[in-house]
């Protein structure tokens, strides 16, 4: 609660005092830092090597200064801690309720506003391979992003071991990524936004089509000829509960970017929209995937527990007609084996054999008739 106390008074106008370096307290290149990268971007290209926070808020308030072209810096941090990140929060002004979000992760994926900063969460999702699924399968890792996206700052914090931006920074600062050949990177924060955005999505797009091969296996076994017995239940189950995982990282997310492609959303460049329009198809594409997965997956374990069902029925209606027949031998036995000194009979030449062959007949006869209706 102290860094949250902190906050609160530092997002108030104050005057800092010369030499406060409190916002600076992580610099890139120590093993020690949550700094991966940070730089200075004016017209669209980096401007500069990278530096620490402090030195690109200095390098952006300089260029605007001399130039009134777009200039925004970008820093990107992995898992800080609270120290590590309060001095940054102060610098750029964070809400204090955005930061406490950040830092300790575990968030819904949504979109908020914060005066003039865009506060983004994005779920990213990498998918585990595996050889086959079983009852303890892991198919789905999740990881969190946030982005911070201010007039002239971008802020990325990401949690988890995969899913870094390094290459789609690259990609920005080579223009690779807008198919007419400009950059990006001169529409400012709201660029950078989209293309994380984008790429998240992306990444759902290629786990979901490997979703799908896992879902047609689990498919094929379910309704595979073994007997009638199906398939281990716990093996539809797991898979289940790893695209609920996928579930709850997509769904929440399609409102957040179509309102981003809104014309009403002054934060985000006009010319970015209608790529946050695009962003918001394909996530509405992928969230019709996963709500398939999970009906057919509901459909799946339905069907394989008729199926045991089914074959506890077979196996009951067998022992029953088994029963019936061990009845009849059970039964004449039974009645020759009371020791009375007059019974019919006992005293007629062929009457063991006749009573073998009359129980031989009638067992022949009842399991024929159990076989033609199916009980045997």
């Amino acid at each position: 609660m102290s860094m949250i106390n902190n906050l609160r008074a530092a997002v108030r106008p104050h005057r800092r005092r010369p030499g406060d370096d409190s916002y600076d307290s992580i610099h890139p290149g120590q093993s020690t830092s949550a700094v991966v990268d940070c730089a200075v971007y004016q017209d669209g290209k980096r401007y500069g090597d990278s530096c620490s926070p402090r030195e690109a808020a200095r390098r952006v308030k300089a260029a605007k200064q001399v130039d009134s072209g777009a200039s925004f810096s970008w820093i990107g941090l992995h898992e800080p801690t609270e120290a590590e990140f309060e001095g940054i929060a102060q610098r750029f002004g964070l809400h204090p309720l955005a930061v406490e979000d950040a830092v300790h992760a575990h968030q819904r994926p949504k979109v908020e506003r914060y005066d003039d900063v865009l506060f983004a969460v994005f779920k990213t999702i990498r998918y585990v391979e595996h050889e086959s699924i079983t009852p303890t399968s892991e198919v789905v890792e999740t990881g969190e992003l946030m982005v911070f996206a201010g007039q002239d700052f971008v802020i990325t914090v990401r949690h988890g071991g995969h899913s870094s931006l390094q290459e789609l920074r690259r990609r920005m600062e080579e223009g690779v990524d807008n198919t007419d050949g400009s950059r990006l990177l001169t529409k400012g924060p709201s660029a950078v936004l989209h293309a994380i955005a984008d790429h998240v999505v992306d990444n759902y797009l290629v786990v979901a089509n490997r979703l799908q091969t896992d879902v047609d296996e689990i498919e094929f076994d379910v309704f595979a000829n073994k007997g009638g017995k199906g398939t281990d239940v716990g093996r539809v189950y797991q898979l289940k509960r790893e695209v609920l995982e996928f579930k709850r990282a997509v769904a929440p997310l399609l409102r957040p970017m179509q309102q981003l492609s809104e014309p009403l959303q002054r934060l985000v460049d006009p010319d970015i929209q209608k790529y946050f329009r695009d962003v918001a198809d394909h996530l509405a594409r992928v969230t019709e995937q996963v709500h398939g997965f999970d009906e057919l997956l509901n459909s799946l374990l339905q069907a394989n527990l008729a199926q045991v069902s089914v074959a506890q029925n077979e196996d009951m209606r067998k022992i029953t007609a088994w029963a019936a027949i061990f009845a009849v031998p059970t039964m004449i036995t039974g009645v020759y084996g009371m020791n009375f000194q007059h019974m019919p009979e006992l005293g007629y030449k062929y009457g063991y054999p006749i009573v073998l062959v009359s129980i031989a007949a009638i067992c022949a006869g009842m399991y024929r008739g159990f076989r033609r209706n199916g009980w045997l």
